[in-house]
């Protein structure tokens, strides 16, 4: 990832915050037939190994879990909010009209390698976890429990499970950091006057990471 030193992100808790909240993560291996990614529900434990373990299951018919034997290598990358910038926000667009359209966003990119789990307990215990937390704001949370047991057990010999742990955390906040200071509040403000919670998202993050923040 191209990363300019004014979007570094490096304070491990807002990456790690960012995991948190955005657990769908897209893993990136490379396999007999070259890269391959694959789109998933990550359970994120901060605390285990040097930059946290991550935690997921994939289909027993993917071929991902077989082959990470021979590649274990992967990446996943974990996608904050993100809003396009338009030049006609920052007020030195009127005065020079040397602005240009722009993405800004946040993501994390999670380095290390794959071990499988192929083993009851293990996706037991993760698919409760997972389920617990995902099914938290609902009026009434679907539990394991609420299905037959025998179906359980027969929905959890179709996956397999697969556990990272993070050699290299790295953060990138591309949030007009490069901009001065007004065009970075103009900007800011035109995102949270919008109706999306991203744009919201990125507009109060802009103005976290202004110099005067």
């Amino acid at each position: 990832m191209y990363l300019p030193a004014h979007f570094e992100a490096n304070r491990r808790e807002a990456l790690d915050a960012l995991i948190a909240a955005q657990p769908f993560g897209a893993l990136v291996t490379h396999g007999p037939h070259g890269l391959d990614a694959n789109h998933l529900p990550f359970e994120y434990e901060p605390a285990r190994g040097p930059f946290g373990t991550l935690r997921a299951h994939v289909a027993r018919a993917n071929p991902l879990w077989q082959e990470a034997a021979a590649a274990p290598d992967a990446l996943v990358i974990f996608q904050g909010p993100a809003a396009y910038i338009s030049p006609t926000w920052y007020p030195s667009k009127h005065e020079t009209h040397r602005q240009v359209p722009t993405y800004n966003y946040m993501v994390v990119h999670a380095h290390g390698r794959i071990v499988v789990h192929d083993d009851e307990a293990f996706l037991r215990g993760l698919v409760a976890r997972l389920t617990r937390r995902m099914e938290a704001g609902e009026p009434t949370p679907w539990k394991m429990g609420d299905a037959p047991p025998d179906y359980i057990a027969q929905m959890l010999g179709a996956i397999v499970g697969i556990e990272i742990e993070v050699t290299k955390l790295t953060g990138k906040w591309k949030l007009s950091q490069n901009k001065a200071l007004p065009d970075i509040r103009g900007a800011a403000d035109t995102l949270l006057a919008r109706d999306s919670d991203a744009q919201h998202a990125v507009g109060q993050a802009m103005l976290d990471a202004s110099p005067d923040a």
